[in-house]
């Protein structure tokens, strides 16, 4: 019976969002993380009678008949809305107001690219990530530093003994793309350039339309609980609906099974 076939997809597309609400949820105070979204297709139609076909001499099919045969999932998007401010205080950390990505240097010498702006100072003085990459173009603080700013422009100084005026260490720069939600996330917080995501153009903050940079402050996740749980309660109850009727259509065979 091809209804039990059309809810078995149901299921598994809903099963597919009930994982991508759980990621969200999970990541609800993960920094710089962007909420996904499953995103649903129809699948094929079996066309019984065709729309407009002729039914008699003088007259049409005005609607024709056709029967679904289920539903897939056929991607999941992030959702790069600005997340709201946490004012930390730390000297390091830097918040993205606007469109753009921090670049951070991969081990293999290719670039990936995060919102989380909680960064941090290596053994050699480098400014890395928490997870210990290295921020592009690459920026060292001296060990004497007595103070560390960050502009809105993105430019670093530092203050260091001997000197009354800051020495400027470099400036972080910010990258963007015409469909940032064609992006790979890759886990860490980063994410890499793929052929739907376009070119980064890489400019200093404030610039070309990309963001400026908030000194000690970090932008959390936008994840939106009380979404999420309606969301989960919508999956829920289609899973439910599914699973009734992958029962009904068992009692149906059944029926038919015991009776012809």
């Amino acid at each position: 019976m091809e209804s039990l076939w059309v809810a078995k997809t149901g299921l598994d597309a809903q099963q597919t969002r009930m994982t991508v609400v759980a990621n969200n949820l999970a990541n609800v105070n993960t920094t710089g993380f962007k909420r996904g979204r499953a995103i649903f297709e129809d699948l094929l139609y079996q066309n019984i009678a065709q729309v407009g076909g002729a039914t008699t001499q003088n007259t049409e099919n005005p609607t024709g008949m056709t029967l679904g045969t289920g539903v897939r999932v056929i991607g999941t998007e992030k959702n790069f809305s600005q997340g709201s401010a946490l004012n930390t205080g730390n000297t390091l950390d830097v918040m993205i107001q606007g469109r753009g990505f921090l670049q951070v240097l991969q081990p293999d010498g290719s670039i990936a690219y995060t919102r989380d702006g909680s960064l941090k100072v290596d053994s050699e003085g480098r400014m890395v990530t928490a997870s210990g990459f290295e921020i592009e173009p690459s920026i060292t603080v001296p060990n004497d530093a007595q103070a560390l700013t960050i502009g809105l422009d993105g430019v670093v100084q530092a203050t260091v003994p001997g000197q009354t005026q800051p020495t400027s260490l470099g400036t972080l720069q910010l990258a963007d793309f015409i469909n940032p939600a064609g992006l790979q996330a890759k886990g860490q917080n980063l994410y890499v350039e793929t052929a739907a995501s376009g070119s980064p153009q890489v400019s200093d903050p404030g610039q070309d339309g990309v963001g400026t940079l908030v000194q000690g402050s970090l932008e959390t996740s936008n994840v939106n609980v009380v979404e999420e749980l309606v969301s989960m309660i919508e999956t829920q109850r289609a899973y439910e609906m599914n699973s009734k009727a992958v029962s009904t259509s068992d009692q149906m065979l059944q029926y038919l099974n015991n009776n012809l």
